[in-house]
């Protein structure tokens, strides 16, 4: 499906209204438009946001873990820490955004595109990704470990020490990747669709994890 780029495109945007409550356990939010507001050690475990816009919001600290994001658009967001244990990210899109050292293990994103910014040390250990895409993306230090990945592709994005230790792979696709790094789990990989120059890069690493010695 091609992405929406456009708050005003968005099918239910003349819907959307300014939320009037505070965020808080368990809250149901629907058709509602955060816009550059800051959440900082925000408890909202358990919410549950559908049908809702976010715009330049800043999630710092705070604990959502078990929230559920269905057919959320959000851009130019900033994640900064925070447990995200266990969330549900469905018809989701995040544009232009940055990520960095937020917990999401457990969590299950489907139909979900994440295009343009930053994403650096998020755990995603356990998590289950199904139809998602990083596309033009900056991955750093990204934890995929023991994680399910089907149908999950990066085009035009650096993933960069990534770990991918006991992941379950099904249609997991880097070619279109402008760098690949895998820093821990290339036995795991076994299924994944890499192209003949990601191929010649990884060579020494794939080398080493096979126990194949070369000698010039």
């Amino acid at each position: 499906m091609p992405v929406i780029h456009d708050l005003s495109s968005l099918p239910y945007a003349a819907y959307l209204r300014p939320l009037d409550e505070e965020l808080g356990h368990d809250g149901d939010h629907s058709e509602i438009h955060l816009d550059a507001v800051e959440l900082d050690e925000v408890a909202a475990a358990g919410s549950r946001f559908s049908e809702s816009a976010m715009t330049a919001v800043t999630f710092t600290g705070g604990t959502y873990d078990q929230v559920r994001l269905d057919d959320v658009w959000l851009s130019r967001c900033r994640w900064i820490g925070g447990t995200w244990g266990e969330a549900q990210l469905l018809d989701t899109t995040i544009l232009d955004s940055a990520i960095a050292g937020v917990q999401a293990y457990g969590s299950q994103w489907r139909r979900v595109t994440v295009q343009g910014g930053k994403i650096d040390s998020l755990n995603l250990r356990g998590a289950r990704l199904q139809d998602v895409e990083f596309r033009d993306c900056d991955l750093s230090e990204v934890d995929f470990g023991g994680a399910t990945l089907i149908n999950v592709t990066f085009p035009g994005s650096a993933v960069r020490r990534a770990r991918f230790d006991k992941v379950t792979v099904k249609k997991l696709d880097f070619r279109g990747a402008r760098e690949l790094d895998v820093a821990q789990g290339w036995d795991a990989l076994r299924g994944a669709v890499i192209d003949h120059d990601q191929l010649a890069e990884a060579a020494p690493a794939l080398a080493q994890v096979l126990g194949i010695v070369v000698r010039g």
